[in-house]
């Protein structure tokens, strides 16, 4: 989430390099009641990132196969059936919405936040909010629509969600997240989950008592990410926590915080028995990164992309982004979706990590004033450096056949 006071940052302080574990694997799968998610892996809800066309990217992003490898390009899956047995991601989630927003806005508007597609499941749909006869109106309208789950959003660091008690503003009052837990899951018949921080702050650290809560209130699963209110998205993830709500509670428990690599989700499940992992930041920085975790599991190996692979992804995103926007265009403006240049421009930081010379694409996507026009920056930036690579390519060739004769042009001094 990000808000005034705290920012979800797109790198970690001092992050700690895990070797993968010889033995342990991300789970295969794991059910949240009826619902299978598999593999055991889920995309954290981010207010700004994971509207419907980030969760069906990561999708198919995402997609593996034992049979067939690795799908070659990002654009070619997106016309593949998918299921979880192919995934890399096995539970997708929602932006955090208002309960109070979604409880009165017209059911038109619903659809800028509630829209997801068939491809999508299964996915959870997140809410904030204090009240609990409102939330329960909200997981309702969540349960009408569609969603496999709804979660509660317990972590919300923003100074503006937890100004109203949302969020992780919540965590001071055990007694109110009790009669939220008790009044949601009478309202509703599909899973409910929570995602939580740890506490307040260090000297309040209520995680354990609020996953026992939980479980006695009947939800389904519980995520933690394992940081205090007060850390916001700095320091280190305190795993220790995950560890001892697994040792505390029955129902599934998500592990989150920290994860960057397939080996740093090995590392958690192997050193808190936590039954799946949960991904953010890395998400948008790596969007294989639920593909590499899925090859791994599968085979003891996972592929780095190319500067090539980059170009692809970020040439699908933009483009779903646009055809988005294109096929929403006549609602109003306020129910339109894709956000087109300012979207893009908003990923261009986390997509061009990892190229040669993205700083200057960079600066040329923020320069565009239309979706197109930054499309064409892609296009024409990934077109100079191929001709570069070939001139380079071809100038080498040429040195060599200069340098090589054929036997009777030999000149002995």
């Amino acid at each position: 989430m990000a808000g005034k006071g705290f920012t979800v940052k797109k790198d970690w302080d001092n992050p700690i390099d895990h070797p993968m574990p010889a033995e342990v694997r991300v789970p295969a799968e794991m059910r949240v009641g009826p619902v299978l998610v598999s593999p055991a892996t889920v995309l954290a809800p981010m207010a700004g990132v994971t509207d419907t066309v980030f969760r069906r990217f990561i999708r198919h992003a995402s997609l593996f196969s034992t049979d067939s490898t690795l799908v070659e390009s990002t654009e070619a899956s997106i016309e593949t059936d998918v299921t979880n047995a192919q995934s890399g991601c096995g539970l997708l989630m929602t932006e955090f919405t208002s309960a109070d927003g979604l409880a009165r806005m017209r059911e038109s508007k619903r659809r800028r936040y509630l829209t997801f597609y068939d491809d999508e499941h299964p996915i959870g749909a997140q809410l904030f909010g204090s009240n609990a006869e409102t939330l329960a109106e909200a997981a309702s309208i969540v349960e009408d629509t569609g969603f496999d789950t709804v979660d509660l959003n317990l972590g919300c660091p923003a100074k503006r969600v937890v100004g109203c008690n949302g969020g992780s503003g919540l965590l001071r009052d055990l007694p109110k997240i009790g009669e939220i837990f008790r009044t949601v899951r009478k309202a509703v018949n599909i899973p409910f989950t929570v995602k939580f921080r740890m506490g307040w702050n260090d000297k309040q650290i209520v995680c354990v008592d609020l996953a026992r809560m939980a479980e006695a209130e009947g939800l389904n699963a519980v995520a933690l990410h394992a940081r205090t209110r007060e850390q916001g998205y700095s320091g280190q993830a305190q795993w220790q926590w995950i560890a001892a709500i697994k040792q505390a509670v029955s129902i599934p428990v998500i592990g989150n915080g920290d994860i960057r690599t397939p080996e740093d989700a090995a590392a958690m499940i192997a050193e808190t028995g936590c039954d799946a992992v949960m991904i953010g930041r890395a998400a948008p920085a790596n969007p294989w990164i639920f593909r590499q975790i899925a090859q791994y599991t599968a085979t003891g190996a996972y592929d780095l992309p190319t500067v090539e692979d980059r170009y692809r992804m970020i040439r699908a995103y933009f483009q779903m982004l646009l055809d988005e926007h294109e096929a929403t265009k006549d609602l109003p403006r306020s129910d339109r979706m894709g956000e087109t240049a300012g979207k893009m421009k908003q990923f261009a930081t986390w997509f061009t990590h990892g190229v040669p010379g993205g700083a200057k694409l960079r600066a040329a996507i923020y320069h565009a004033r239309t979706g197109a026009e930054v499309l064409g920056q892609v296009e024409q930036f990934f077109a100079t450096r191929r001709a570069d690579e070939f001139t380079d390519v071809s100038s080498h060739e040429s040195q060599d056949q200069a340098n090589t004769f054929p036997e009777d042009a030999l000149v002995c001094d």
